[in-house]
């Protein structure tokens, strides 16, 4: 049998082996057969050194011919079989387009995010501006740049984190201010919100982690009138426009004088409920004109310059304005409670 002969044989054979495979397993085994390393055709391409020097040329044109039909044959059997195999895919997975789809849950801002953002709003909107500053504070400025001294109850370990002697958590958002005062660059509207810490045990109203916002204005002839208007205008826009406040005396040591705020309650209008406890005011921050002794270790002359700070807890608003009885829901992660906002 001559070469030509041989090669139409294995045509023949390959064609019949391709015909009969059921499945890709099978047909990659007639592959394997006739054109892997050591497949029939591949030996007949190692059997060209016996060929006659003037024949091989002819002959391996008709070796590659025979590789061509072979490998078309196995390519138009392998499309055939993945067009039967993803058409029962389709069959057997069919999709019912009358079914609900699934929900897509999007997550939202936290309620306190929510308070924040409507806080800077309105004081933004008065032309201040919203410095940030560390956590972790030198006691020289969390302290006593704000007027309290070393012997100061508030800087017993007791009430604060303290790291080392002079290093600890800031128990406020003022050192913020003082930093900022330090720059020297006046005038100065601002508030500082942040994180502050407490060694306080957690309850339905305190946390030893918990979020503040404090605010300073330094400038020239700043009275407590200005303090007054800015705060009720900041109790208008917040709670509603019929809010009234009201200013009791307090102590805080580095303001002088103080004041505890208080606004009628927004939910019966003053007149006593159970959310005011009867009273029909509700207490929100602690302000004053800043101490002339915080104002000198910052280095700015309290003869030239006056100002007025006011400090109010993130969380209290979002719990004011949510009627919200428990603070720790804030920071319990309840998915059940958070997707109400």
């Amino acid at each position: 049998m001559d070469m030509n002969e041989r090669l139409q044989e294995l045509s023949r054979r390959a064609k019949a082996s391709i015909e009969a495979a059921m499945d890709p397993d099978k047909l990659n085994e007639a592959r394997v057969a006739f054109l892997g390393k050591k497949g029939e055709l591949t030996a007949i391409l190692k059997g060209m050194k016996d060929v006659a020097p003037e024949d091989r040329p002819a002959v391996g044109q008709m070796v590659n011919e025979t590789r061509e039909q072979i490998e078309q044959m196995l390519d138009e059997s392998r499309k055939a079989f993945e067009e039967t195999i993803r058409a029962e895919q389709l069959k057997a997975e069919v999709i019912d387009v009358t079914l609900p789809a699934k929900k897509n849950l999007v997550g939202h801002r936290h309620p306190n995010s929510i308070a924040l953002e409507e806080v800077e709003r309105i004081f933004i909107g008065m032309g201040y501006e919203v410095v940030e500053g560390p956590e972790v504070e030198y006691a020289d400025y969390n302290f006593t740049k704000l007027n309290i001294p070393e012997d100061h109850p508030a800087r017993d370990e007791q009430d604060t984190f303290f790291i080392n002697d002079s290093i600890l958590l800031r128990s406020q958002t003022s050192p913020v201010q003082a930093r900022k005062m330090e720059e020297g660059k006046l005038p100065i509207r601002m508030i500082a919100p942040g994180r502050v810490f407490r060694s306080d045990e957690v309850d339905a109203t305190h946390s030893p982690s918990f979020h503040q916002i404090e605010g300073l204005v330094i400038d020239r002839n700043i009275t407590f009138a200005d303090l007054k208007g800015t705060l009720e205008e900041f109790a208008r826009e917040l709670f509603g426009p019929e809010t009234k406040t009201k200013f009791r005396p307090h102590h805080f040591p580095f303001t002088e004088p103080s004041a505890e705020v208080d606004v009628s309650c927004f939910k019966c209008g003053g007149k006593g409920c159970r959310f005011c406890k009867g009273s029909g005011w509700i207490e929100i921050l602690g302000c004053g004109t800043v101490h002339p002794n915080v104002l000198s270790m910052c280095g700015i002359d309290p003869e030239q310059y006056t100002g007025f700070a006011f400090g109010v807890g993130l969380e209290r608003i979002a719990l004011l304005k949510y009627e919200i009885d428990d603070m720790r829901l804030l920071y319990e992660n309840d998915v059940r409670f958070l997707k109400q906002f």
